[in-house]
């Protein structure tokens, strides 16, 4: 039986080299792939094999919708690697179209008095009389979560960041986003872009083993597990929805943007999404709220 464990990291370094996906895809990819081979592993191939693969992640695992959608696009192409390169005479993925239905959750939020919180909390924290690690450590934080819950970019987008991607003439930003693709950011909120200052020049003090703007304790560029961390650790001190994590934030950004009268193609823009499909949940959103509020307050309702 052939080695489907080498194939695949075969698979991996060709499409690392002819196709723009970023590392966090390849690592899911890879993850993928290692799924399939152990489920492969215990059978023989044959051409119902991607059924039987299905079958097993639906009634036997239970998994999301967009997991097994997500696991069916890689084992297409890896099949196609497979089938092209001679390692198999016939490509079994070819004989389904699979269409998978996948729930369409609509985004969570923050409100504006939890946001609130969050800003005040962080902005206090750096006013009380601590050591120094505390303080350039309270600035920090409060320069990375406002800088999220003003323009609504991806954590690792945040984490992305490096000194030379601030225009400070332009009070603006380059983010790296998905696909490797660059998108300016502008910060329209000057008590965000002067807490940014304010980190940075901290920052510039620092020993540090980066260029990226937020570094951790030790110099490095912060994670995005250090900044979920960051996160985690302030809701519980302000209270706010336990529950709730960083991508709040940026789901928060989005549909106030549209609820307040912003075009979905410039919101489609400034979130950094491919397609204008994905903006266009946060419309149902507003909408959602809007219903509610007519519902609450409209007079016409008791005459």
């Amino acid at each position: 039986m052939k080695d489907f464990h080498q194939l695949s990291n075969n698979f991996l370094n060709v499409i690392k080299s002819t196709k723009n996906l970023s590392d966090k895809t390849i690592v899911a990819y890879n993850s993928d792939l290692n799924d399939f081979c152990n489920f492969l592993s215990s059978r023989r191939l044959h051409k119902d094999i991607i059924l039987d693969y299905t079958k097993h992640l639906f009634d036997e695992r239970k998994l999301q919708e967009s997991t097994i959608t997500r696991k069916l696009i890689v084992l297409k192409m890896f099949f196609q690697f497979l089938y092209q390169n001679g390692h198999i005479e016939h490509n079994y993925y070819k004989n389904y179209n699979f269409k998978i239905k996948k729930e369409r959750k609509l985004p969570k939020t923050l409100s504006i008095d939890e946001t609130t919180k969050l800003i005040t909390h962080l902005s206090d924290n750096t006013k009380r009389d601590t050591s120094t690690f505390s303080f350039w450590k309270a600035c920090r934080d409060l320069a990375l979560i406002d800088l999220l819950i003003s323009t609504g970019i991806r954590i690792e987008e945040a984490s992305n960041i490096s000194l030379e991607d601030i225009i400070f003439s332009e009070q603006t930003i380059l983010i790296h986003g998905k696909g490797r693709k660059q998108r300016l950011i502008y910060i329209s909120c000057d008590e965000t872009w002067t807490n940014l200052l304010s980190w940075i020049k901290i920052r510039n003090n620092i020993k540090s083993n980066t260029n990226k703007i937020f570094v951790n304790r030790f110099g490095n560029q912060i994670s995005i597990h250090g900044i979920e961390y960051i996160y985690n650790s302030v809701k519980k001190s302000c209270g706010i929805n336990e529950h709730s994590t960083p991508h709040y934030l940026r789901h928060t950004f989005a549909t106030n943007l549209l609820a307040n009268g912003a075009d979905l193609r410039s919101v489609q823009e400034i979130l950094g999404h491919i397609s204008v499909t994905t903006t266009e949940i946060y419309t149902e959103v507003t909408v959602k709220h809007k219903k509610q509020i007519l519902t609450k307050y409209n007079y016409r309702n008791s005459i």
